[in-house]
């Protein structure tokens, strides 16, 4: 099978499956091309709500496949970046469901999503060290918000792999699930996900990036979502609210 990005959608939810189980899911020069311009497809679906980014079988992704990039490094480095971002700033919740390994260019993937779940087993490193690489300002900055400067020190410094419990610890991962619980907690979050105010979630996701420019904004589109009126409402009466704005 060819390394590819593979993806589906179903009752509100994208997901996103990097498949290359030959090695570990690897991202080709390819694959880190495709990435942008698809979540660009999804983020014009307006019956998308939420995405999963997921890895092939038992490995999220085991970073870059450096066979398949024959370009100058900087130009190696912009094709993950530029995925890097068009992931950070997809407009609706992300989440990655990983498992096994996530490390080098898996790990600026599964950190560009808003949260993380990891299965019982799962490691995770960030490897530039390995190879002699700069890592991006941008990734070692996000790295930095996620896990605090000491422990990206600590992953940037070394390129050790750290395990499930020390991601959890540092807040590398939201949660860690016994091993065959993953897809079912990853389910069950994402509905709640979409039970809840997308005008609420893609406020937040501006406001937690650090857009300090957008209150006006979203005031502007809070007055006219009627999403508030309608949560009282079903608060009120006892019902589950049926929230209509898309943005």
């Amino acid at each position: 099978m060819e390394p590819q990005l593979e993806h589906r959608v179903a009752d509100g939810v994208a997901t996103v499956v990097i498949s290359n189980p030959a090695k570990r899911n690897a991202m080709t020069a390819a694959m880190w091309r495709a990435l942008p311009e698809l979540l660009e497809e999804l983020a014009a679906d307006r019956d998308v709500r939420a995405l999963v980014l997921t890895g092939e079988g038992d490995t999220f992704c085991a970073g870059a496949d450096i066979s398949t990039l024959h370009e100058p490094d900087d130009r190696q480095q912009s094709l993950a970046v530029r995925a890097e971002e068009a992931l950070a700033a997809f407009p609706r919740p992300t989440l990655a469901a990983v498992r096994g390994y996530c490390v080098g260019g898996g790990c600026q993937l599964a950190a560009a999503c808003d949260l993380r779940f990891a299965e019982a087993g799962a490691r995770f490193g960030v490897t530039p060290a390995k190879l002699g690489i700069v890592y991006p300002s941008s990734s070692t900055r996000r790295l930095v918000s996620l896990v605090g400067p000491a422990t990206a020190k600590y992953l940037l410094f070394s390129a050790e792999l750290i395990d499930d419990e020390r991601a959890l610890r540092t807040g590398l991962v939201d949660e860690v699930l016994p091993a065959g619980e993953l897809d079912g907690r990853v389910d069950a979050f994402v509905r709640v996900l979409l039970s809840r105010s997308p005008l609420t979630q893609a406020a937040a996701k501006e406001f937690a990036a650090g857009l300090t420019d957008r209150d006006a904004h979203w005031a502007r589109e809070a007055r006219g979502s009627g999403d508030q009126a309608e949560g009282v409402a079903a608060f009120l009466e006892r019902r589950p609210p049926r929230f209509t704005y898309r943005g």
